[in-house]
């Protein structure tokens, strides 16, 4: 069964009092990141709604929102680019109707919906001024109230600092379009929000904004496929080449193509062990290059990394 995937991706640049001028980019350059998988197999089902030409008021960001998590689905994500403000009863989305303590979509009510929805994993990507205040709502700080399970919020910074921006687009959304893009892939080319996260976090000095995640997970799903370090396919001979993780795999001249005596066979396992190697799975044993490893026939061994795939491979998850 297809998986039901939906994202809302917004964008509002149309401010009377103070006007933007990348997030309606950065909303549908997130929609169509978000669209298609890396080797351009259908992703998520994506609206962008910006503004302009659209005017993004309260009601209809409120329409949206509640639309996008109204009915079942396996993964719901909001994208969020434009003003964020705060003052004494919480934290807003600003939209372009925004007046005196009535500036927007409350956060509380962003978070109320996430909590309340059948989607089954909601996803909440945040690039705007103060939107930390997201993870400090009362409803998380209140003991009989938490983020559900299923639940992952990203901000672009605390809620006392600005989100900056950069070559006329969001700094935040910028280093999510780079870790979506492949950035944030494993050896399989998966990308989650936790490993969004740990790639925008580790791209910002101390200087910086600092970006938020707050999640209640207990499986991280992938958002985006990018193109894998390394073919399955090889993933999946790792136990078969190593017996155990701790294995060595003995090596001598007739794996390395360019020396005598030649053997097809054992030229092609090297060759995928080389590309193991590349993708940081495993390494030479006592020799800097797999090449003289093989010349002076010594041996290869799993990475802590590659014990980790051997590990999904010899269980039959990969």
């Amino acid at each position: 069964m297809t998986a039901m995937r939906r994202a809302l991706t917004v964008g509002i640049d149309d401010y009377p009092a103070a006007p933007l001028s990348g997030c309606v980019t950065d909303a549908h350059m997130m929609a169509d990141l978000l669209a298609r998988h890396h080797d351009g197999s259908p992703n998520f089902d994506v609206k962008a709604y910006t503004g302009p030409p659209d005017d993004v008021t309260r009601a209809s960001l409120r329409q949206n929102i509640a639309q996008l998590l109204a009915s079942p689905a396996d993964v719901a994500l909001f994208y969020f680019s434009g003003h964020g403000t705060e003052n004494n009863l919480g934290g807003y989305l600003v939209t372009s109707d925004a007046k005196r303590y009535d500036e927007g979509v409350p956060l509380v009510e962003l978070l109320t919906l996430a909590n309340r929805s059948q989607v089954r994993e909601v996803v909440i990507l945040l690039d705007c001024c103060h939107s930390g205040a997201l993870g400090q709502l009362p409803e998380i700080r209140n003991e009989t109230a938490t983020i559900r399970e299923g639940v992952s919020i990203l901000t672009a910074s605390r809620s006392s600092e600005v989100a900056i921006e950069t070559a006329g687009m969001g700094l935040f959304t910028a280093l999510v379009a780079a870790a979506l893009e492949g950035g944030a892939a494993d050896a399989v080319g998966r990308i989650t929000v936790a490993s969004i996260y740990a790639y925008v976090e580790e791209s910002l000095g101390p200087w910086d904004q600092r970006p938020l995640f707050k999640s209640h997970l207990s499986t991280l799903i992938s958002l985006r496929n990018a193109k894998p370090a390394i073919d399955i396919a090889i993933l999946r001979r790792l136990p078969a080449w190593f017996a155990q993780p701790d294995s060595e795999f003995p090596l001598d001249s007739s794996y390395e193509p360019d020396a005598a005596p030649r053997d097809e066979e054992h030229e092609q396992i090297f060759g995928g062990l080389q590309k193991c190697r590349a993708a940081k799975l495993v390494e030479p044993v006592g020799e800097e290059h797999m090449y003289y490893a093989a010349i002076r026939g010594k041996a290869c061994r799993l990475t802590p990394l590659g014990r980790h795939y051997w590990r999904l491979a010899n269980e039959g998850r990969i």
